[in-house]
């Protein structure tokens, strides 16, 4: 059974999270989303204090890379729990609170670190850890169909050698690594993609550029270009073996993983504009009554109202995801559940704020205009709206995705 409160050994933790969104990501956000692609020096340190944290025990997870599917599988039948999972999405959830791009940029909390905990061996976990890794996987001829990938991965002897281009690759230039999705062999389709971790300082891989956004202007978006990149053939990510029957079920591992916490970033910036949106009702004079019928109500707590409830029920979808996902149950149809209504409340939300704030809204009096911004990224990245909506159809209809397209 899950439960609907904070679990008490993570109530610290959260609380802690809260503290160092509001005096490091917040305190520092404005200055940052003008400022775009410089580099937040103030993470630095709250990487170093998220380090010693770590090495001490003192913490359970923090940030994009806290999702590691094989932690404490002995412990799997002993009832329920909560772990790293749950810890990751409640930390992802007030970090957002305070900005969702420096989040992003936090030093080795990418979200290529969630692919490596996602379907490394325990050898390559041990190997990869401490690297700063991003991700890459769309490209200029697809958006969220992962199974059009045309980055080639040919085996050359101990190792494979990558061709191709990555656009949209978070943290790109400013990662130590890059987790590349690339394909063995076209012709066998969704089962020969694989990932490599493959170092930027490798010769063959560079940067093109970075990329001009509407939000999360605090985080570095690349162009990544590999040219015959010689990867050693240990940084495969998980089995090299080409699997048809198990088609894209590997690599899908990932998405399973990353899309509660994308689904969590929405969570918390939507959170933040409904907490802003509450005091400037309040400043006003009106009163948030919750024993009235919103139709009872003036107009602006109405909408408050609904958009609490839309809130409520995107952070539950989450838990639930992350939940899953700690207690070893299947949760793909979840996960996608979560990154769909989040994605879509947490934008809806945050631009509603700006409509019924008006002028104060729009402005750079407050940050509603600018959570705005941030929300729109994360109803698009780690699969689309419609991707999203088009696997819970599959899911739900027991089809596969030649059947429903």
């Amino acid at each position: 059974m899950i439960y609907l409160e904070t679990p008490k050994k993570f109530r610290g933790f959260v609380q802690q999270a809260h503290d160092v969104a509001n005096e490091f990501l917040r305190a520092n956000s404005r200055k940052y989303d003008l400022a775009e692609h410089s580099y937040p020096k103030e993470l630095d340190l709250l990487a170093s204090l998220i380090d010693g944290l770590n090495e001490s025990g003192n913490s359970t997870g923090a940030g994009a890379a806290g999702v590691r599917v094989k932690d404490d599988t002995k412990k799997k039948d002993q009832g329920v729990r909560n772990a790293t999972n749950m810890a990751s999405v409640l930390s992802v959830i007030e970090m957002c609170w305070g900005d969702v791009g420096l989040l992003l940029s936090m030093p080795r909390q990418g979200l290529g670190n969630s692919a490596i905990a996602s379907v490394a061996t325990d050898e390559q976990a041990e190997r990869f850890k401490g690297t700063w890794a991003s991700m890459a996987i769309t490209e200029p001829s697809f958006g969220s169909d992962s199974a059009a990938i045309k980055t080639t991965a040919i085996k050359d002897g101990d190792h494979y050698i990558l061709n191709g281009e990555k656009i949209f690759v978070t943290s790109g230039e400013r990662s130590d690594s890059v987790v590349v999705w690339a394909t063995l062999d076209k012709s066998l389709g969704r089962a020969a993609v694989k990932s490599f971790v493959v170092p930027k300082s490798l010769p063959g891989i560079r940067v093109e550029r970075l990329e001009h956004k509407l939000g999360i202007r605090a985080s570095d978006t690349a162009v990544i270009v590999l040219e015959n990149c010689r990867v050693p053939a240990e940084n495969l990510l998980g089995s090299p073996e080409i699997d048809t029957k198990q088609g894209f079920a590997g690599a899908m591992a990932t998405f399973d993983n990353t899309r509660p916490l994308v689904a969590g970033m929405a969570v918390g910036c939507a959170r933040a504009s409904l907490e802003v949106m509450r005091d400037l009702i309040e400043q006003s004079g009106l009163v948030v009554d919750y024993d009235r019928a919103p139709a009872l109500q003036p107009h602006v707590v109405a909408e408050f109202l609904q958009m609490e409830a839309d809130w409520e029920a995107a952070l539950l979808l989450t838990l639930e995801a992350a939940w899953m996902a700690d207690n070893r149950q299947a949760n793909s149809l979840q996960a996608s559940m979560a990154k769909a209504k989040a994605g879509r409340a947490g934008n809806r939300i945050t631009l509603k704020c700006v409509e019924l704030a008006g002028s104060l809204g729009y402005s750079e009096t407050e940050f509603l205009e600018k959570w705005a911004r941030d929300s729109k990224i994360l109803d698009i990245f780690e699969g689309t709206q419609q991707i999203q909506q088009l696997i819970v159809a599959r899911r739900l209809l027991g089809l596969s995705s030649s059947q429903l397209r």
